[in-house]
């Protein structure tokens, strides 16, 4: 049987023909407000159709083409093979991979909440204390890969905060993932950090991490900062992704289809803007697609209405454009651990990897992204390692058969005490210390009862135990200098 294999596709050629041409007929004839200056130059320069007046964008359907098609070469190219690069919480690939399920697929603890639930169940504003505990919880969990700041110090002024985060990232973790960039100053500063660590811009572009993003405010509106975010980056020469999250019935059409047709016609502008900059660009698509609650108009990041409009997202930029990459899932809506936590998170990250994502995010985030949980990360990666099991399945060889064993033991013996046994359960079997697999009896004498329970004391002794591998003396003075510089600058780059 080996492991699973096989990919779920939610659309067929025709459609995805039908949502692409879509795409660029919104982009044609409804276009884009792009309130940057030089943003317009540079699309000019490419053949859109510039209105200074409205600061509307028209992409022509052949420089749309010309763009999509350069991007599909470029995620062939030979000098990039094999790159990654952690963004958006995710795993972004520079090269093509196998459509089949990635087994090996990443996960990201990140999103920047502002809340926390404690330890002691108590929701408040995230402080310092909790990045440091969060960024450790995070790094000692063998299923959480990447990192990209669990919660943020709200105590810290809101302009620094970004690159004070960052130090605290590295500074307390040997996996950092993505992270958010506010302004252009920011990404200056942070990736003065970045530096620290590869030693130089040639390292960072063979290895890049600690990288922002930008994202389009729908329906079909870039603003001046944000512009400025994916113009930074494109013109740095690191890998930048332009994102959307379309809002069926709020900010996008009541169909899944038309939010789909919508955030594709966001995102594909941004590749054509990253184009404009560099011809060497190194851009990707991503969409974070919903339908709005219609009871309270919120973006909801679960849910069975969201999960084919993920899965079909995914499955669009990876066999329609050739970009495999990581999605935005692994999320609930609920406010608390309990059941719908753990449902709704365990299919937003299956569905997703079933069609085809290399990467997860985020992990520990309850209220729709806004609150992070030390007990919820901790089930997170208890889910991410139950999935990751399931698609592994088993072998079938003249090994794995054990019919020496079964002759051996023959008619009404067992297996308890056989050597095989001892040599092949930890692999077979999934082993887990918070699930519980006990009968009532035994259940019922255990002085830590239930799933959040046990899993806050995990937590609690991780906290108090684990010590992340520390970054050099020397580095963390070097971060301490960027940071201690952006605060007397007040966060403007000098």
């Amino acid at each position: 049987m080996g492991k699973a294999n096989g990919i779920i596709k939610y659309l067929s050629r025709e459609e995805m023909d039908k949502l692409h041409s879509g795409a660029l007929d919104i982009l044609e004839d409804v276009g884009m407000k792009i309130d940057h200056p030089e943003a317009l130059g540079y699309l000019g320069n490419a053949g859109c159709i510039i209105d200074k007046g409205t600061k509307t964008v028209k992409f022509p359907r052949a420089v749309a083409e010309r763009a999509i098609c350069k991007m599909r070469k470029d995620y062939t190219l030979a000098d990039r093979n094999g790159i990654t690069a952690p963004m958006r919480y995710t795993e972004m690939y520079l090269s093509t991979v196998p459509k089949a399920i990635s087994h090996n697929f990443t996960v990201n603890a990140g999103g920047f909440p502002s809340f926390v639930i404690d330890l002691d169940g108590k929701r408040r504003p995230a402080n310092k204390q909790d990045v440091i505990d969060s960024i450790r919880l995070a790094d000692a969990l063998e299923n959480i890969d990447l990192i990209g700041l669990p919660c943020a110090d709200q105590e810290i002024p809101y302009k620094l905060r970004p690159i004070a985060m960052t130090a605290k990232l590295i500074k307390n973790t040997s996996k950092p993932g993505g992270i958010e960039a506010w302004t252009r100053d920011d990404i200056k500063y942070i990736t003065e950090m970045a530096l620290v660590i590869r030693g130089n811009m040639q390292e960072l572009k063979k290895k890049p991490f600690l990288i922002g993003y930008g994202e389009v405010k729908s329906p079909l509106t870039l603003d001046h900062n944000m512009c400025e975010i994916f113009m930074e980056y494109v013109k740095m020469g690191l890998p930048q992704s332009f994102d959307t999250m379309p809002n069926g019935g709020c900010t996008a059409p009541a169909t899944s289809a038309g939010t789909l047709v919508l955030g594709l016609a966001e995102t594909l502008g941004g590749v054509i803007l990253g184009y404009a900059i560099d011809d060497n660009a190194w851009v990707s698509l991503d969409i974070n697609p919903a339908l709005a609650d219609a009871k309270t108009m919120m973006f909801p990041y679960a849910g069975a209405d969201r999960i084919p409009l993920l899965a079909a997202a995914k499955q669009m930029l990876r066999d329609y454009y050739g970009i495999p990459g990581g999605c935005h899932a692994g999320k609930t809506d609920a406010c608390y651990p309990g059941a719908q936590a753990g449902f709704e998170k365990a299919l937003s990250v299956l569905f997703p990897i079933l069609t085809g994502a290399t990467g997860i995010g985020t992990m520990g985030q309850l209220e729709g992204g806004i609150t992070f949980s030390y007990v919820q990360l901790v089930i997170d990666n208890e889910i991410i390692g139950y999935i990751k099991r399931a698609l592994r399945g088993f072998d079938v060889t003249d090994e794995s058969l054990a019919l020496n064993v079964i002759k051996e033991v023959g008619i009404g013996g067992n297996y308890i005490q056989h050597e095989h046994t001892a040599l092949n359960f930890r692999n077979e079997f999934y082993l887990s210390d918070i699930l519980e697999r006990l009968p009532w009896s035994s259940w019922e004498r255990q002085e830590v009862k239930g799933l959040e329970e046990k899993a806050r004391e995990k937590a609690k002794k991780i906290i108090k135990d684990y010590r992340p591998e520390p970054l050099s003396g020397e580095k963390q003075k070097e971060i301490d200098a960027i940071v201690k510089r952006a605060y007397k600058n007040g966060g403007i780059y000098e």
